[in-house]
């Protein structure tokens, strides 16, 4: 029964927040809840749910101080050279817009927090995509695929949690598996470049003065998700309506925020510091070698960095509250999200559904798929790690199907590095915190990053693990 109502529950949630029937902070904390009382369990659930936010405040905490951070930041112009870089570098061109998305997510990614990885991509990426009317959702899900096989690096999390589970050294797990993930990055880069073909045909390609002129005058654009077809709308300038409510999903934008969000490129805004430029630039690079280096725990560091990077560039008290403010919508909505999907995980695992939905799955392995456990495993381990955390699939899953393996002659070894593949796939999970983050800095709906981002995540897991069996990995 507790299989069914596991599998129920995450089944409503993702058709509720897909069809838009509720939000995300909505059907994180109010579907778990009934769940819980369908279970019979409804007298526990204020113990679940203090769990799940015990095990969720640091990074919930670690996300309200770097929102704050990476948006002072952006206030006082550290990404504004990198955005004209690339916009001049790209020729306004989408294609290479897009695929400079997978590059940058993909090298930023090096640092092993996706949390970071999404800031800095979006910080860096978001002017660009919005003065050029390209799709937003084009830009979560091209950062979150790229994050995903990327976060399969040792100090990322998931090779770590594997070779714990299973006493292995992460290093033979990780080692022969760089040609089978190169080929996922490949696929990503490729996915890129289709996608961003699919933009430019979409919008056209414009040289950088037109770019920067174009929202100055009235213009038609395209809308609808993708590249083909679409309805026809006339935009006018700087707030002026338009003559349908109609926009690509990738788009949608809260009131007024058009222009305001176009600041990453305007050079006469008044919160910029260029007389502090380098300071910022070495209190960022400082930061995150920090956190690279674990010096600290990551929620200290960051609000160590938000305060003092307050203090610095906006010395008098009305300016900070009026930076605080400006980022408190972002603060507000991905911490709120964090805390709700504690719900979601702490009713989740407390009910013992996790555990349940986990040994039907295994158990529904054909005695004669023993000899291919790794292949198995490998195919498990996409909606296992989507439906599950990293921690409930390594340590709880994992070590089972390594067990299954070992009585059919499988190593462990290539049962721990087939349970990589779906890292792609993971990275877009509902109870992933750093995806609300992509999508409250990107001013994307989850539920519009999912139906989009889904099938391509899908399809670069796929490419790991072909690509694995190719080359003898598992």
């Amino acid at each position: 029964m507790l299989t069914i109502l596991g599998f129920a529950m995450i089944a409503t949630f993702l058709v509720l927040i897909m069809t838009k029937k509720m939000s995300p902070i909505a059907a994180l904390v109010l579907i778990p809840a009934l769940f819980c009382v369908a279970v019979g369990q409804g007298a526990r659930l204020g113990d679940y749910v203090i769990e799940g936010v015990g095990n969720l405040a640091p990074t919930a905490a670690m996300l309200m101080f770097a929102i704050v951070y990476f948006g002072v930041m952006i206030d006082v112009g550290l990404f504004d050279p990198v955005v004209r870089g690339i916009l001049r570098f790209c020729k306004a061109d989408p294609m290479r817009i897009v695929v400079g998305t997978a590059v940058l997510a993909a090298i930023v990614s090096l640092d092993g927090d996706g949390s970071t990885t999404f800031m800095i991509t979006v910080s860096a990426m978001y002017p660009l995509y919005k003065r050029l009317k390209m799709s937003l959702v084009v830009m979560t899900g091209v950062a979150a695929t790229a994050n995903g096989v990327m976060n399969t690096l040792p100090w990322g999390g998931p090779t770590a949690r594997a070779a714990t589970a299973l006493k292995l050294d992460a290093s033979e797990i990780f080692v022969p598996m760089i040609p089978a993930l190169a080929m996922g990055l490949l696929a990503v880069f490729v996915l890129a470049y289709v996608l961003g073909r699919r933009e430019r045909k979409r919008l056209g390609m414009l040289t950088l003065d037109e770019a920067l002129v174009r929202d100055a005058e009235p213009e038609t654009v395209t809308v609808g998700a993708g590249g083909g077809g679409g309805d026809r709308l006339r935009k006018s300038p700087a707030g002026g309506g338009a003559a349908s409510t109609e926009e690509t999903a990738g788009d949608r934008d809260a009131d007024g925020a058009d222009d305001e969000e176009f600041q990453g490129l305007d050079p006469n805004r008044p919160t910029l510091r260029p007389k502090l430029y380098w300071f910022n630039a070495g209190l960022t690079a400082a930061l995150l070698t920090a956190m690279i280096m674990e010096l600290m725990p990551i929620p200290v560091l960051f609000l160590l960095g938000a305060a003092l990077a307050l203090t610095v560039n906006f010395p008098h008290m009305p300016d900070q509250r009026a930076r605080i403010a400006a980022h408190a919508d972002n603060v507000l909505n991905v911490s709120g999200m964090v805390f709700a999907a504690a719900v979601f995980t702490g009713v989740l695992t407390g009910t013992g559904m996790v555990e349940h939905m986990a040994d039907w799955v295994v158990g529904a392995v054909p005695d004669a798929m023993g000899p291919h456990m790794a292949v198995v495993t490998g195919l498990l381990s996409l909606p296992l790690t989507y439906f599950m955390s990293n921690d409930g699939f390594y340590f709880g899953v994992l070590p089972v199907l390594a067990e299954a393996g070992a009585a059919h002659g499988v190593s462990p070894l290539e049962i721990a590095r087939a349970s990589l593949a779906g890292q792609a796939l993971h990275m877009s999970s509902p109870l992933v915190p750093a995806v609300y983050v992509l999508v409250g800095m990107a001013k994307v709906e989850f539920g519009d990053h999912t139906r989009f981002t889904v099938k391509w995540a899908v399809l670069t897991s796929l490419v790991v693990l072909a690509a694995g069996i190719l080359f003898g990995i598992m």
